[in-house]
């Protein structure tokens, strides 16, 4: 059994990307986005993903309509729809993401945006293949 008691979990990482559970149809990760900062637009053709905020304020926009989202809110991506979100207070954002199917490589931990960027363009950051 795995557990987490996951916003004290998600408010300790530091990491822009942190993948803390994979399974076999979906994945639990945690963010963590610097003032000023954002996930980066993006669409997941064949991926479901929903976002829970931990701390922080965001403005969410997903296919076009955009929301200010904080503490306790929660925001369902479809696959395949444009989204982004954005950093828009002063404190780090802080979410944990579950994916599914899984959308990264098990285990990886991704320190900033950067970083996780350039794994994404190597094709350093696959999922895993199902089983």
């Amino acid at each position: 059994m795995e557990q987490f008691t996951i916003a004290t979990v998600a408010e300790q990482s530091p990491d822009f990307r942190r993948v803390l559970w994979t399974g076999q149809h979906t994945q639990l990760v945690i963010m963590t986005i610097p003032p000023g900062g954002e996930i980066g637009e993006e669409v997941h053709p064949d991926t479901d993903q929903i976002l829970t905020f931990v701390s922080g304020v965001a403005e969410a926009t997903v296919d076009g309509e955009t929301k200010k989202v904080t503490q306790g809110d929660l925001v369902v991506v479809p696959a395949g729809a444009r989204h982004n979100f954005v950093n828009a207070g002063p404190n780090p954002l802080v979410l944990y993401t579950v994916y599914g199917p899984p959308e990264h490589a098990d285990g990886v931990v991704h320190k900033t945006k950067d970083e996780a960027d350039a794994a994404e363009e190597a094709g350093l950051d696959q999922p895993p293949t199902p089983a």
